[in-house]
């Protein structure tokens, strides 16, 4: 039904403009090379326009035709990037309903993310949602049964498992993914993600723990910017840029960039359908509001791999991959004589869908969609619950709950403040 109305819809725009074609075609090549015609592109609306939300409005194949943010000076300076047609909204259920948006883009906060998205699925729209996915297990778990309820496009914006030089490595995680197959590490495998293999974990993004309580700018509707989450008084370390450093909204430099490091692990691994089944974590007490730093959280799956994130960089001397036959290190050096040669016999992994808006004409499943972001975000929310419980936990990959631990399962539901739900 959602295809026939993106055909729909497009072909009512081609037919009422066919009267007018004399007078408007122009040859592609005379406009230049890659330009998209309007009547190819996708509309979309953008959610939360601060400086993440602002950066995607021009990625190829799209228009904006929509904004929404609850700040109206972000609203205002976002309008004055664009034509003056396009619509502005602080609610984004009503953006959602708009009839000529075929993509919602969410860059709010993370403990927007599943609602919005889920909001969206349901009115027929597809979805490129910032990471990390959702804020809890819970809201990623039934994120999947909308967005695949409604057959919606699902895309996560973190791309290193199918472009862009991997951190540290030089090379695309394809490349390694290859080795991993070809069997020439040996298993389990062993991943340490620390600054010397090529990852910043932002250590000391942190909140704060004495916050005063100050008057709520005029622009901003803090009421609607909080939402689902908790009432606490406002500060202003506690909204745009500084959010993360609060459990309430993020969790910190592991909240911020953990599906950028951990989402290709999953793949270069092969556990795009699993979970770790226990996480360890070193780090100080946490504390109820603000997040602090973590030294080191260690997961191990079923058949033995770990994932160590080495939050002071302690390792030094550490490969980024390691396994009983070989090593790995950055800028794809290993210790294993004449890899590339031996690596030229062994087959390339499967080709990925990489184009969003191909994607969604087709409707076709992105590479990273609903489903394995949930599990790389799965990984970051059971490092954050670790942290704050300052415990090592076992997990069940195919319950997705904690193991003889109810205090640690009341993460993964978390109530959400008045009438909000995905």
């Amino acid at each position: 039904m959602a295809n026939k109305q993106y055909n729909s819809r497009r072909s009512f725009i081609k037919n009422t403009a066919g009267a007018f074609a004399a007078f408007y075609i122009v040859p592609r090549h005379v406009l230049g090379r890659g330009f998209i015609p309007p009547s190819d592109q996708l509309t979309k609306a953008v959610i939360g326009v601060g400086g993440m939300g602002r950066g995607h409005f021009g990625y190829a194949g799209t228009r904006v035709v929509a904004i929404c943010d609850v700040d109206s000076k972000h609203l205002a300076e976002a309008a004055a990037m664009l034509d003056k047609g396009v619509k502005t909204f602080s609610d984004h259920r009503e953006v959602v309903k708009l009839p000529e948006v075929d993509i919602v883009h969410i860059a709010t906060p993370p403990h927007w993310h599943g609602i919005i998205a889920a909001d969206a699925a349901r009115a027929g729209k597809d979805i490129w949602c910032e990471k990390p996915m959702t804020r809890t297990i819970g809201e990623g778990k039934r994120l999947i049964e909308v967005v695949q309820q409604h057959q919606r496009i699902f895309r996560l914006n973190t791309w290193f498992r199918f472009e862009d030089n991997f951190y540290g490595m030089k090379t695309k995680a394809t490349a390694i993914k290859k080795l991993v197959q070809s069997g020439l590490l040996g298993w389990p495998l062993k991943v340490t993600v620390n600054k010397t293999t090529g990852f910043d974990w932002k250590f000391y993004w942190v909140g704060k723990t004495n916050l005063e309580t100050l008057p709520v700018p005029p622009e901003l509707d803090y009421e609607r910017w909080l939402g689902p989450a908790p009432l606490k008084p406002y500060n202003p370390h506690r909204v745009h840029q500084t959010f993360r450093g609060y459990w309430d909204y993020d969790g910190g430099g592991l909240g911020d960039m953990g599906q950028h490091y951990i989402d290709p692990i999953q793949y270069i691994l092969g556990k795009d359908d699993t979970s770790p089944v226990s996480v360890a974590v070193d780090a100080p007490v946490q504390d109820k509001d603000a997040v602090g730093i973590f030294n080191r959280i260690e997961y191990t799956y079923a058949d033995g791999c770990r994932i160590i994130l080495d939050g002071e960089n302690k390792d030094v001397n550490a490969a980024y991959i390691e396994g009983p036959k070989g090593k790995l290190y950055p800028e794809f050096r290993s210790d294993i004589p004449d890899l590339e040669k031996k690596l030229a016999s062994f087959p390339e992994p499967e080709p990925q869908v990489t184009d969003f808006v191909e994607a969604v004409k087709q409707r076709k499943k992105f590479t990273l969609n609903e489903m394995n972001g949930h599990r790389s975000c799965t990984i970051v929310n059971m490092g954050k619950i670790a942290m704050q419980l300052n415990r090592a936990l076992k997990f069940d990959p195919e319950k997705q709950l904690f193991i003889d631990d109810a205090e640690a399962n009341t993460y993964i539901e978390q109530p959400m403040r008045g009438d909000w739900m995905i």
